[in-house]
């Protein structure tokens, strides 16, 4: 190989990692953890780069025990420097988290910049609280569905619900067809398909 064509292939190296997509995964205190840990290391094996935020940059445990250990805390949080937000549920982590004013600002900014936001179960309370599903199609564990219709959206039970840039699902049973749609849906709007 010629020094010159080693030294394109070097370049083109350089600007697909400057180029990597970067996810933020929201968790608190008995997150799901089969909602955590799935988008977690699905999105890893796309290549991206992905930070975990907790309030307060504590390391929690998931409802059944699996160590969150967070990079970021929610305060350092800036919607630019991310391509997809990924909201794993937990009913009780759900009690804490849409009570964190500056944790849903930052869902409710991230939502209009029109970038995919990934929900999951009762992570779609976070979604009600920061005021983003009114007049949306959006799936939730089938005990919030009141709460989701109240909250002037339509709740649609299936496993993976699309509007926008809102990909959910209603349950963890639906990992695998959810963060397929998820990831189908970032790629549809990177720029090169713009």
């Amino acid at each position: 190989m010629a020094l010159l064509e080693v030294a394109q292939v070097v370049c083109s190296f350089k600007e697909d990692l400057h180029m990597a997509r970067k996810a933020v995964i929201l968790a608190g205190k008995f997150v799901q953890d089969h909602e955590f840990v799935y988008p977690f290391y699905r999105v890893q094996e796309d290549g991206y780069e992905v930070d975990v935020a907790v309030r307060g940059k504590e390391q929690v445990q998931g409802a059944i025990g699996v160590k969150i250990i967070p990079t970021k805390d929610i305060p350092e949080l800036k919607v630019k420097d991310y391509d997809l937000l990924i909201l794993p549920g937990g009913a009780k982590a759900m009690e804490y988290m849409r009570q964190d004013e500056e944790l849903l600002k930052f869902i409710t900014d991230f939502n209009a910049t029109g970038k995919i936001i990934a929900s999951v179960c009762h992570a779609a309370q976070l979604l009600i609280s920061a005021r983003v599903v009114k007049g949306r199609r959006v799936s939730g564990y089938y005990s919030i569905k009141d709460d989701i219709n109240n909250a002037g959206a339509i709740y649609v039970d299936a496993p993976a619900v699309v509007d926008g840039n809102l990909v959910s699902s209603p349950h963890y049973k639906h990992l695998g067809p959810w963060m397929k749609e998820v990831l189908a849906q970032v790629e549809k709007k990177s720029p090169a398909h713009a």
